[in-house]
């Protein structure tokens, strides 16, 4: 028998299938295996087992060994990594190691066992003068230890007691051993709270009934407004999925929202459920993906990566606040989740779901014109009032002699929430304490000396860092141009707002949740938790508590600065500032008590606030929708960008040259579908040392795949210097 492997080697001219001959032993499509590959032995996998190769069997090396008893890609992964090689034009290799955990690359990490030791029973009933004699105290001790404990750790026994005297027991028969698989838990220290019997409303009950009937694949949009239950709905629909004997996959965008949701579906649940995220420690990660591989587990519950757990027969998959741009990877390998979602739905012949409360407009587009099924959940469990919004002009607050960074209305509503014994929830989508410093003398700002950005100021630690590469420097004294001590401080960011909010409420207990203070493992969990407990009363924050949370006590959320995202130079900065504003609205008022939201905004009378205030998400795609079509953007078009970087210009020319050229032939040839071409450098000219360019255009109409697929392979074809990074990106998330 002949096996195709892909050796894990990431380079373009060993990205093909190589033939192997398989020993005797069970070898299946999808097992690693180690194989002879040049002048060294190397890890691959199967894609494929024939029984005769076109190449001469005798020129054909063997494989040597299997690294693993199973397959640790199912067919139906092999299946879907061909999609993603296919659609995103992708190194197979690439893929396939999105399917497994990638510590197991290189037996970086392997299951745990323990081995634990315990009496005999054929000597446990016997007394103790008659199998150890009295001079023997390291034994008695061991055994007396063990008629009192049952069972216990070898590792424990060896460190406590004589490891003579252990090994003494043993050979005497006396102490038997018996070795255990471990399963390293994420998130032990959770509190398993009792099931809840929750009721569904009519209106959730539609809902998952439209999802649960789809019969075979189909994509549906649930757009709810925050506090609707769509958790609730998912539940049901993963219950009716588990009640067939098939599995479930919950997606949800930040690490920050997998404990809550872990710790719902845990109550439902029990032990069928996994999670799966970058934060979990390699073995946990490693033990939860065999959980769902054996079938321990059947539902998968975590941020984008869980799209590849090793399920069999997923009976539906569901992706939470579906708009989040975290769902789109922007790294080697580059995909799109929702796209990937759908074609391991289509495969299994179930039901996508997509949920937000603000749907993308791409989502929303699609389910206008039907490729979609629109489910809308339009009010709040128990008819509960979405929390009222006030639009603070800050221009005004400047006006009237106010120079803080709280308005008189936000400050009025923070000291009546505290008085009241409530919590509040500010959020500022800026970390650190300042975005830059600048002399006031000669307007000198201090940069990165690797990117062409301001570095940030962080107060914590009196520092200067680069947000694009993290660069760290030393906060300035003096100017270094002028040597002037009169340093201006930039925007504010989350630290400086911690730090006025102690100076209001000096004895009140404020927590702060961003990148800086969410670096430790299960840090997430441990702020958040906190929060709930009510052990602190305001809870700063920037995009991690902008969506999902639901803490009862919240009444009142402050946005600091609305307009952050609003004057971007992309085509989404409206759709995503009414995205933020809604969600961080929606922690409000989501119990008994009612909800009150202050925006502060310089830009007081844009139709995105508007929209906001009033709940209108109809009438604010109505609104982008229109500008879009105008302007042939996303969802009317397809954005296609080439990025080129190099730490030398000259580099890049001999690359993005010729292909700017070929380029502009294609779309000569279909002049009709390129509604814009152009060359240029990237916004942000140069990050970690590399200077950036881009190709930039936009493709309407039809013909967009034979489009894309010329464009890769004219990229491919000029790729001509090593030292120049380049990459094909489709409707990027970030154009700067």
């Amino acid at each position: 028998m002949i096996a195709e492997v892909i050796v894990d080697i990431a380079h373009s001219e060993v990205d093909k299938i190589f033939d192997y001959k398989l020993p005797p032993g069970e070898f299946k499509a999808g097992m690693r295996v180690l194989v002879p590959f040049g002048i060294r032995d190397t890890e691959g996998y199967i894609i494929n087992i024939k029984e005769t190769s076109d190449y001469d069997n005798s020129k054909l090396k063997p494989v040597k060994a299997a690294l693993d008893p199973y397959p640790a890609i199912l067919p139906e992964m092999l299946e879907m990594a061909a999609f993603m090689t296919r659609r995103y034009h992708l190194k197979t290799v690439d893929v396939l190691r999105l399917f497994i955990p990638s510590e197991m690359r290189k037996s970086r990490v392997k299951e745990l066992f323990k081995t634990y030791i315990y009496i005999n029973p054929e000597f446990a009933d016997k007394n103790i003068d008659e199998i150890i004699p009295a001079r023997s105290k390291g034994q008695r001790e061991i055994y007396e230890f063990l008629s009192a404990e049952t069972r216990a750790e070898q590792a424990f026994v060896n460190i406590t007691f004589s490891a003579a005297a252990l090994r003494n027991l043993k050979d005497k028969n006396i102490i038997l051993t018996e070795t255990e698989g471990v399963h390293r838990k994420p998130l032990k220290d959770m509190p398993a709270d009792a099931p809840k019997h929750i009721v569904l409303t009519e209106a959730q009950r539609e809902v998952s009934k439209a999802v649960k009937g789809a019969g075979g694949f189909q994509t549906f949009l649930l757009h709810g407004v925050t506090g609707s239950g769509k958790t609730e709905v998912y539940i049901d629909c993963i219950q009716n999925a588990v009640r067939q004997g098939k599995t479930a996959v919950m997606l949800v965008p930040e690490i920050s929202l997998t404990p809550q949701m872990f710790r719902i579906f845990r109550e439902r649940f029990g032990e069928k459920v996994a999670i799966l995220h970058s934060g979990l420690s390699a073995g946990e990660r490693f033990d939860e993906w065999r959980r769902l591989l054996t079938g321990e587990a059947v539902i998968a519950i975590g941020a984008r990566s869980a799209i590849f757990a090793p399920l069999k027969n997923t009976g539906i998959i569901i992706i939470d606040e579906e708009h989040d741009n975290s769902y789109i990877s922007e790294s080697n390998p580059r995909y799109f989740t929702h796209e990937v979602a759908a074609e391991r739905a289509r495969l299994n012949g179930c039901p996508l779901l997509l949920g937000s409360a603000t749907p993308s407009i791409d989502s929303y587009s699609a389910a206008e014109d039907g490729r979609y099924k629109l489910l809308e959940l339009p009010e709040r469990i128990n008819s509960r009032r979405l929390p009222d919004m006030s639009i603070v002009d800050m221009r005004q607050e400047i006006r009237s002699g106010n120079t803080s960074v709280f308005s008189t209305a936000l400050t009025a509503e923070l000291f009546k929430c505290v008085n009241e014994g409530n919590q509040a929830m500010i959020f500022i989508n800026r970390r650190g304490h300042s975005s830059f410093v600048m002399c006031r003398a000669c307007g000198y700002v201090a940069n990165c000396g690797a990117c062409d950005v301001s570095l940030v100021y962080h107060r914590d630690d009196e520092t200067l860092k680069c947000h694009y590469c993290g660069g760290s420097y030393a906060m300035l004294d003096v100017c270094p141009e002028c040597g002037d001590d009169h340093i201006r401080y930039g925007n504010v960011g989350t630290q400086r707002v911690e730090a006025e909010l102690k100076k209001m409420f000096p004895d009140i207990k404020i927590l702060r949740m961003d990148n800086d203070t969410t670096r430790t493992k299960d840090a997430h969990f441990n702020i958040l938790s906190r929060f709930l407990k009510r052990e602190a009363q305001i809870l700063i924050g920037t995009q991690m508590i902008a969506k999902g949370h639901d803490f009862p006590f919240v009444t009142l959320v402050g946005l600091m600065d609305a307009d952050l995202s609003l004057h971007f130079s992309d085509y989404r900065a409206s759709e995503r500032t009414y995205q933020i504003v809604t969600q961080v609205a929606g922690r409000a008022g989501r119990d008994l008590l009612p909800g009150k939201v202050i925006l502060q905004t310089y830009s007081p009378k844009h139709y995105v606030y508007r929209f906001a205030a009033a709940n209108d998400y109809a009438g604010f795609y109505k609104k982008e929708a229109s500008i879009r079509r105008a302007t042939k953007f996303p969802p009317f078009s397809t954005v296609i960008r080439i990025l080129y970087s190099a730490e030398a210009e000259r580099d890049i020319g001999e690359s993005i040259k010729p292909a700017f050229e070929r380029i502009k032939e294609l779309a000569e040839k279909v002049k009709p579908a390129f509604a814009f071409l152009n060359c240029m450098r990237c916004p942000v000219k140069r990050i970690q040392n590399k200077h950036r360019f881009q190709i930039l255009m936009r493709i309407t109409g039809e013909g967009l795949d034979k489009i894309i697929d010329s464009v890769y392979n004219i990229v491919d074809e000029t790729r001509g210097n090593k030292n120049v990074s380049c990459f094909v990106e489709m409707n990027p998330q970030n154009l700067n």
